[in-house]
């Protein structure tokens, strides 16, 4: 279905700009938001969404539908998705992430690479996973994350999600980088974090990047300051 829509990346602008499907390369501790925001400013339409939010922390892909465009939403929304990420042993955080400090510490040194391939395989293929208490899922029309942040807690109903690919790219120290790719609806902070209940050790991921939607790869995506001044020089001109 994507195929029969035009998705502009780096280098080529859309000769419809109320009208277009954008690769946006998210930067760090800007909200998904946050880039629709921008764009907004930058572009003669405010009907603007994304095909999958990114947290404040991760950067990477993020594919932006504006004005009509919006309509295929859907198409985009349902691709699978990879990352790219670095998960710490023996740490653990009320997020889940580094967006919250260190709750508790366990020692990971006697853990081999052999646990961590067996521990990994265990989330590969179809999954039960519970969101995280900071995350954006409503329970009776309020955000979790506003209840975490009043420090309550409640049971979250468990999501079938599906992990094609996980893969331990590299192993130093306590850091432990990976790459996923996975369906729509997974958290990979929630998945770092089961992964390291698994270990006995717990774990919380320290840096994510989505490098890929589908067929789309984040290296074609515009920057957003890039694609300002190519706007502006195209209005200029």
């Amino acid at each position: 279905m994507t195929k029969e829509v035009s998705v502009y990346g780096q280098g080529v602008l859309p000769p419809d700009l109320t009208s277009a499907v954008l690769l946006i390369d998210k930067p760090k501790r800007w909200s998904s938001f946050d880039v629709v925001r921008q764009l907004r400013r930058m572009l003669p339409v405010r009907k603007i969404g994304h095909a999958g939010t990114l947290d404040p922390m991760a950067t990477g892909l993020l594919i932006c539908l504006v004005g009509r465009a919006t309509r295929r939403m859907e198409a985009f929304m349902h691709l699978p998705k990879t990352y790219e990420g670095v998960m710490q042993l023996g740490a653990m955080t009320p997020s889940y992430d580094a967006e919250t400090p260190v709750s508790r510490y366990a020692d990971w040194r006697h853990l081999s690479a052999d646990d961590i391939r067996r521990a990994k395989q265990r989330f590969v293929g179809t999954i039960q996973q519970q969101p995280p208490m900071y995350s954006a899922v409503k329970v009776k029309g309020e955000r979790l994350y506003k209840k975490a942040r009043r420090g309550e807690f409640i049971e979250r109903r468990h999501n079938t999600v599906h992990v094609y690919e996980f893969s331990i790219t590299g192993w130093d120290g306590a850091d432990v980088a990976f790459t996923v790719r996975c369906s729509k609806g997974t958290y990979i902070r929630a998945l770092v974090h089961d992964m390291g209940q698994v270990l006995g050790v717990g774990a919380h991921l320290t840096r994510l990047r989505r490098t890929a939607i589908g067929e789309y790869h984040v290296r074609d995506a515009w920057a957003v300051h890039v694609l300002a001044d190519a706007l502006d020089t195209q209005q200029a001109s």
